[in-house]
């Protein structure tokens, strides 16, 4: 069920039963108004139910698994499971908080940069809080850099862990840190989890934790994937959606330029130059290609950094702190890289090509237009990319305006390469079935 702006305009967070505490935290750093996620998942996480939300980045989800899961810590030291009806070991259980290395609260994320993102939230939310006389602990695990500090970290006693799967898994089978006492399990971007390949890693996490639990699962699409993969997880889950699937942000103004694809770099150059944006995330699909536009608008002058998974964790947080300080005006990214990315105000995002997970797209375009800024999202459309555009078309359930940019008029004799059939027809044919599908379900 969806929120609309005159349910949630009136909601304030005194009428979701948060913790006393908690409230005068948030009054503190003044974050006082609840997004409509926040609105539809804290009641039903304070209930300790499981829950499936479809929400998309910057909708405020983070706060809205976090700020139940600390105010239940709060209430009594304790997290309480709601009765699993399917679950024949369903009796409802407590579990004291911070217990040595035994968390009660896991997320799992499919990044580094969003796991700590998470973590941060945490911290934010509850610098000072006290329960049964010691602070809230989160600890956030990632790999990629030495375990040796999350070791130590861990040692000190944990309620909470954010971690991405593999160093998760590689820290339990260490017996570093303990899963069998946790109570709330929250996969955030599942989505994005699965595109990474993370399936089985989630299922061996699932096998090192409790059946008696509460499971969380946040992603930016609820599609029939994720409902299939859902099963596996959640029990008689809450389902809440604030946005309709694949919906882009209603602030984000969309606009397709076609040109021919040796011109791309020569119009994003103009483009960069003839609007006022003070920083711009732009998409490449190759890692190479981020590296020869990094190149071609540091060479024009324009401050311009790379961030793919070829470089290393410490330099991509260089790189990604440069680009926060706005020491950095562009940033060229792949999509692997940029998941999870959370840029406060991000007035553009500029896509090179489009993404071949149509998907993607919405992940994309979501970085910028967050908390009810508005954004520019700009795709640079080629001739081959042309059979995207009609995937993600069919996939959005609605047209993207196409134009063209004065002095780079596409040369309108290139004609669209052929594409690799496969069992299910070419991708051109395989788009116009799944819009033809979609119009005949309307009628």
């Amino acid at each position: 069920m969806q929120e609309t702006a005159q349910e949630t305009q009136d909601v304030s967070f005194s009428q979701l039963d948060l913790q006393p505490q908690l409230m005068a935290r948030l009054s503190d750093i003044n974050y006082l108004k609840p997004t409509p996620i926040q609105i539809k998942a804290i009641p039903e996480v304070l209930s300790g139910k499981d829950l499936l939300a479809g929400a998309q980045t910057g909708t405020g989800k983070t706060a809205a698994f976090a700020l139940p899961i600390i105010s239940r810590l709060l209430e009594v030291g304790e997290l309480t499971i709601a009765e699993q009806p399917d679950d024949v070991n369903a009796n409802n259980a407590t579990i004291t908080a911070i217990e040595t290395n035994a968390p009660k609260a896991l997320v799992l994320a499919p990044t580094r940069e969003l796991a700590v993102q998470v973590q941060q939230a945490f911290e934010q939310f509850t610098l000072n809080l006290d329960v049964n006389g010691h602070s809230l602990k989160t600890v956030v695990v990632y790999g990629g850099v030495s375990s040796d500090k999350q070791k130590q970290q861990l040692a000190g006693g944990v309620d909470i862990v954010v971690a991405t799967p593999g160093r998760l898994l590689d820290l339990n089978r260490q017996r570093l840190v303990d899963l069998r006492k946790v109570q709330t399990l929250v996969l955030d971007e599942a989505d994005r989890m699965l595109d990474m390949g993370f399936r089985d890693e989630i299922i061996e996490v699932l096998k090192r934790l409790p059946k008696q639990r509460q499971t969380l699962l946040f992603s930016a699409t609820l599609d029939d994937r994720i409902h299939k993969f859902s099963r596996r997880l959640v029990q008689s889950p809450k389902v809440v959606e604030v946005a309709s699937r694949n919906q882009t942000a209603a602030k984000i103004t969309e606009r397709v330029f076609n040109v021919d694809a040796a011109k791309k770099q020569h119009l994003l150059n103009k483009l960069l130059k003839v609007n006022d944006w003070s920083q711009v995330l732009v998409f490449n699909r190759k890692k190479q290609d981020v590296d020869a536009t990094v190149s071609f608008l540091n060479q024009l002058g324009t401050s311009a950094a790379a961030f793919h998974a070829d470089l290393s964790q410490a330099k991509r947080e260089h790189v990604l702190a440069e680009f926060k300080a706005g020491e950095v005006r562009v940033l060229v990214a792949t999509d692997v890289a940029a998941r999870g990315l959370d840029i406060e105000q991000l007035p553009a995002v500029i896509n090179m090509e489009l993404p071949f997970q149509s998907a993607d797209y919405v992940h994309r375009i979501g970085r910028t237009g967050r908390a009810g800024q508005a954004g520019e999202a700009i795709t640079l459309l080629s001739v081959d990319d042309e059979p995207l555009l009609i995937k993600l078309e069919a996939l959005l359930d609605r047209r993207l305006p196409q134009q063209w940019y004065p002095g780079f008029e596409p040369d309108l004799t290139q004609v669209a390469p052929v594409t690799r059939k496969t069992k299910k027809g070419s991708l051109k044919q395989q788009a116009r079935k799944a819009a033809l599908a979609r119009s005949a379900k309307k009628r």
